[in-house]
């Protein structure tokens, strides 16, 4: 259910950046990232990543390559969309990511990994 919300969420963020990119440039994010939701949420529930206080995927140790490529390609696609919000909005695509990781871990479920606004990370 969560996955389905944050899904949503996803889509209404990347509707908003519409004007930074081009639809079809929008288009292919999204669907690479509604492909990798249900990768992402497993290896959050497995502990092998976290969740930065940035808004960015952080391996909890050492990935293999195939992890690896997922958490990277997840972290370009974030860091593209916030870019698109933030030349929409005005704001810096740093505040952009830093207040969509706040969302992500008010929405996260129980034992993922997440990173507080100190630094410090912890299990919620």
């Amino acid at each position: 259910m969560k996955s389905v919300f944050r899904f949503l969420i996803l889509i209404a963020v990347l509707g908003t950046g519409a004007a930074a990119l081009g639809a079809e440039d929008l288009n292919a994010v999204r669907g690479r990232m509604e492909q990798r939701i249900s990768a992402i949420d497993a290896l959050k529930d497995r502990h092998v990543v976290g969740e930065s206080n940035r808004g960015f995927l952080e391996p909890r140790g050492s990935l293999s390559a195939a992890v690896q490529r997922t958490v990277t390609e997840e972290n370009a696609d974030r860091r593209t969309v916030y870019a698109a919000i933030a030349a929409q909005t005005g704001a810096d695509p740093e505040f952009v990511g830093r207040q969509r990781a706040q969302r992500i871990a008010a929405g996260s479920k129980r034992g993922v990994w997440l990173q507080g606004p100190d630094g410090a990370w912890y299990q919620k």
